[in-house]
């Protein structure tokens, strides 16, 4: 019997001995006077276990069909194994019209022995920061190593950014590393989609922010650091950049790689994705399928701003050249010719900027002016070209030893003359001169 029922059948049995009276027993065990007295018959009929439920031991009718659950097992031990019970249930009712809830797919993956895929962790105190009220007010970027094809293919670095006020993935990307390109791509998908948001927030990564020491003068005099190229190009588009301190003050895209290594591993595995091209085409409809069932409307209109016509001339690397006496200019490994101006007009030893755009081109400007661009080979990545600084003249070097040895013996070897020598005597014009006698001369 179980704790409810315990007291039950000594009250009942005390009616029945006439010790306590119905209301007194009712009132007890917080019950009706006729359902105490319902209870008297059942124990005076079959003795104090009477008391128990009738439907003990009876088979629900709302119970799942054993073949239902043969076929979820089925699927969770070939097609869906390492899928979380919540990401299964989803797939079961899309898929496969079972329409079962989270916890019978808990019980049958428990029936079946299987531990759960993540291990539920108590919640942890921490500090509340409230999201932005308009979508496209912050936006959170990062990159997530991971094999994410599971050994079916190379190891890849997830790229992705999320809207702060809404939770909605604005854009993914997989790069091999975690590059200048693949930011660039990043930032290309966000504004050509949604827009150009007023901050992007991030860690620390030298693609983004400057974290060497290095001042050149002309930073020195202007107090601040030069920016990176992509920094250059955030400023060019108006957006700021926010670094944060650890890896908790972007907690919402942390959260988002913990999610999606578990669902877009299972989706990458489910279509059978063994490339990183691959990957990224399916990577569009999945951000669709997870903003629909994860993104929320935000508390106010949306701010995201329209990107300039000229964009994908700002998407890029920039550097300052001079042009050569044959109106070339050298990138890394690249010769661009620079065609004719004006009245057949020569641009050499002309300063010059020249782009390495994200599409392969370079594009030179002279004056604000595009005088010349050259096309870019197949499998194209944006890489910074190393910078070139003057050379630091080496400190002044102390005399060498052998010298020095050499002047000390020249001097010890130079004769003194005594301290009375004529040569060291003082001249005085009033002295009277001595003349030396015939016997001293």
């Amino acid at each position: 019997m179980s704790r409810k029922e315990i007291p039950r059948a000594g009250l009942v049995q005390a009616a029945l001995a006439g010790r306590i009276t119905n209301r007194e027993g009712a009132q007890a065990l917080h019950l009706t006077i006729r359902q105490f007295q319902r209870l008297k018959r059942r124990v005076r009929d079959g003795g104090p276990l009477a008391v128990r439920h009738q439907g003990r031991g009876r088979l629900s009718p709302r119970r799942l069909p054993a073949a239902v659950g043969a076929q979820v097992q089925a699927l969770l031990q070939d097609r869906y194994a390492g899928f979380n019970d919540t990401h299964l249930t989803e797939k079961l009712r899309e898929r496969h019209g079972v329409a079962i809830s989270r916890e019978s797919v808990r019980r049958l993956r428990q029936a079946l022995g299987w531990p759960a895929v993540h291990r539920r962790r108590p919640a942890q105190h921490r500090a509340r920061r409230p999201r932005e009220a308009a979508a496209g007010q912050l936006v959170q970027l990062d990159g997530s190593p991971f094999d994410w094809l599971q050994g079916r293919g190379p190891v890849m670095t997830l790229l992705g950014a999320i809207d702060d006020a809404t939770s909605e993935v604005v854009a993914l990307h997989f790069q091999p590393t975690e590059d200048l390109h693949g930011y660039a791509t990043l930032v290309q998908q966000m504004v050509t989609t949604y827009g150009l948001p007023v901050a992007l927030y991030g860690d620390g990564v030298n693609i983004l922010v400057r974290t060497d020491r290095h001042w050149s003068l002309g930073e020195q005099l202007a107090g601040v650091q030069a920016p990176t190229h992509l920094g250059r190009v955030l400023q060019d588009l108006g957006i700021g950049y926010i670094r944060a301190a650890s890896p908790q003050a972007k907690g919402r895209i942390e959260r988002l790689w913990a999610t999606l290594q578990d669902r877009l591993v299972s989706e990458l595995r489910i279509a059978g994705v063994a490339t990183r091209a691959a990957a990224n085409a399916l990577l569009p409809s999945f951000r669709v399928d997870f903003n629909h069932r994860f993104a929320h409307p935000a508390a106010a209109p949306a701010v995201w701003r329209r990107p300039p016509a000229d964009l994908p001339l700002v998407l890029g690397c920039r550097y300052r050249r001079v042009v050569g006496r044959d109106n070339t200019v050298r990138l890394g490994g690249r010769l661009i010719a620079i065609p004719p101006g004006p009245h057949h007009r020569s641009f050499a030893r002309c300063r010059v900027e020249v782009r390495e755009l994200l599409d392969g081109r370079v594009v030179v400007f002279y004056d604000g002016r595009l005088i010349a661009q050259q096309a870019a080979g197949p499998d194209f990545t944006l890489v910074p070209q190393p910078i070139t600084r003057a050379p630091v003249p080496p400190p002044p070097r102390a005399p060498r030893r052998t010298l020095q040895r050499a002047l000390e013996a020249l001097a010890a070897a130079t004769p003194r003359h005594p301290a009375r020598h004529p040569w060291r005597a003082s001249f005085s014009p009033r002295a009277p001169i001595k003349t030396p006698l015939p016997h001293q001369a």
